[in-house]
């Protein structure tokens, strides 16, 4: 996605074919200096939250907000690694949340 505040928008269209159990929704929201990113990462996972309540399909939040983030090449590996430990983490998610919701409707 261009920026995150269109990660729901995407989250929605993919829940809406129902070809997907769950989705991951990965991104890095960072203080660019226009506008606070505590409010873009709220609205990107309150979003988030409304749509996979109005279509039943769990989506799995990787959506960072690293209060210091400069695009040096020291931050950027350390994130780089760091989404790789958090991707880890939501696929053990998506994996128990999906054992939860089958035998919720079981």
């Amino acid at each position: 996605m261009p920026g995150s505040l269109e990660i729901p928008l995407q989250a929605k269209l993919l829940a809406k074919t129902g070809k997907y159990a769950s989705i991951v929704a990965a991104g890095l929201v960072v203080d660019g200096g226009i506008y606070r990113h505590e409010f873009v990462a709220q609205t990107v996972l309150d979003a988030l939250m409304r749509i996979q309540l109005d279509t039943d399909v769990p989506i799995i939040s990787l959506v960072l907000t690293p209060q210091n983030f400069h695009e040096h090449d020291a931050h950027q590996a350390f994130f780089h690694e760091h989404f790789k430990i958090k991707g880890a983490e939501a696929a053990v998610a998506c994996v128990k949340t999906l054992e939860n919701v089958r035998k919720a409707v079981a």
